[in-house]
């Protein structure tokens, strides 16, 4: 069971930091990604990270602006989110992959999902 946290209204150009908490002793077995949906517009990728933690891919729109970690010791991922902009406003969500490295940008790809935080970015 993944739990996402963290959500809020910011204004452009803030920051806010977004929080995945999961149950279960099999956390580090999973690469996991946060993936956010605007209204009317498909889920998409944003980042991921692998089992690790030691490698990270991003989505090229948040690059330098956005953060994703891993804590396998506490079951957390977390993002870390600067510099927002309107245009990130989406429901954000974190999902488990436990059959690849975290860089799939594929929502079938995912095992897992969490329930989704709502982030607003006021212009």
């Amino acid at each position: 069971q993944l739990q996402a946290s963290g959500g809020g209204l910011v204004q452009a150009g803030g920051s806010l930091r977004l929080s995945c908490a999961a149950s279960g002793r099999t956390f580090s077995m999973y690469a996991m990604g946060w993936f956010r949906q605007a209204p009317g517009k498909d889920r998409e990728f944003v980042a991921g990270v692998s089992k690790s933690g030691r490698s990270t891919y991003y989505k090229d729109t948040v690059k330098g602006r956005f953060t994703i970690s891993r804590d396998n010791a506490k079951n957390t991922v977390s993002l870390q989110m600067n510099s927002l902009k309107p245009e990130d406003t989406a429901v954000y969500y974190c999902a488990a992959d436990r059959g690849t490295a975290g860089d799939s940008e594929l929502v079938r790809a995912y095992d897992y999902w969490g329930q989704g935080t709502q982030v607003t970015v006021s212009s």
